[in-house]
């Protein structure tokens, strides 16, 4: 149970923006503020910025971001062995420098369950998802007989939309060779995250890889396995629960979903952003730690945050030199 001081804390450290005078970012994302440095080299700061239905809320969750960046951190050393990665070095929780790549236009969302996205889209009626034939008689939440593959587009503005293999070839997003390389790291990064996760007492549902180019060659880039680009079930009680129809526990955004929808929200262009009290903060805040702490197998200690944006000039001031 977190205690009265302990919310005031946690809410007094927040960085929704980085702000430093005369070096604004080159780029701000969902999450990530980003600064390039000389060379190919990038300074990407996680922010406790959060999204949900490709909207960004007002009210950002204490420590987000150095849970993230850390859970990042932590999945890209555990898949080197699988797939290059665009990490250089972490010289603070909320920042990491990374090599500059070339981003596919297209996120890699691989599924190993019925749910989210995908389940909204089933129960609608709809049998095709992003050119993935599903059989008729399945459940929320159940396994897939073998993981699937659903792209997306990646939009600069507005939603990100399902697109199926051919599009993408059609449409020359992405060469067919370069393609075929994607899917199958993209599966193989997919089943050791499954493994992790599953010894951890987690089954990874689905989550999303991005991926980049570095002198030619095939990069994952972003963030991956994290409780952002991911949904994780609790293992024990699973079958029981899919067997008698009742919510899975999980550790998820999709937590936030589920209350924006309850409020009656989806992201439609003329609905206004929900203010997010601060209880649902915090709460997401917990399921963020509790997701680190069961994978990484060790206590979160934040890094306070007053005076982020000095820190940050300073250290991109020894990066410039």
């Amino acid at each position: 149970m977190i205690t009265p001081d302990e919310t005031r804390f946690l809410l007094k450290n927040c960085i929704r923006q980085t702000s430093i005078p005369d070096r604004p970012a080159d780029y701000r994302g969902k999450v990530r503020d980003i600064y390039q440095l000389p060379g190919d080299r990038l300074a990407i700061v996680a922010t406790d910025r959060i999204s949900a239905f490709d909207h960004i809320f007002n009210e950002p969750i204490p420590f987000k971001g150095q849970l993230l960046n850390q859970l990042a951190w932590y999945g890209f050393r555990k898949v080197a062995s699988l797939c290059n990665h665009h990490v250089l070095e972490v010289p603070h929780p909320n920042v990491i420098i990374a090599r500059k790549c070339t981003p596919l236009p297209v996120e890699v969302v691989v599924r190993g369950y019925l749910s989210g996205h995908a389940w909204r889209t089933y129960k609608d009626g709809k049998r095709l998802l992003c050119g993935v034939s599903l059989p008729d008689g399945l459940v929320q939440h159940q396994a897939f007989a073998t993981p699937i593959i659903t792209p997306s587009t990646k939009a600069h503005e507005g939603h990100d939309e399902d697109i199926s293999e051919k599009e993408i070839i059609e449409r020359g997003l992405v060469a067919p060779g370069l393609w075929e390389e994607v899917k199958k790291t993209a599966l193989q990064l997919y089943k050791m995250g499954a493994q992790i996760a599953r010894s951890k007492g987690l089954l990874l549902a689905d989550t999303k890889y991005e991926f980049g180019l570095y002198e030619k060659q095939l990069v994952l880039i972003d963030e991956v396995h994290t409780t952002d680009s991911s949904r994780y079930f609790y293992a024990d009680g699973y079958e029981e629960r899919l067997k008698n129809d009742t919510p899975q526990r999980q550790l998820s955004k999709e937590f936030l979903r589920e209350w924006l929808i309850e409020n009656g929200f989806r992201g439609q262009l003329d609905q206004q952003l929900p203010v997010l009290p601060d209880d649902l903060r915090i709460s997401i805040y917990e399921r963020y730690r509790e997701l680190y702490e069961k994978l990484i197998g060790e206590s979160f200690e934040p890094v306070p945050t007053e005076g982020f944006d000095n820190d940050l000039a300073a250290l991109l001031d020894q990066y410039d030199s």
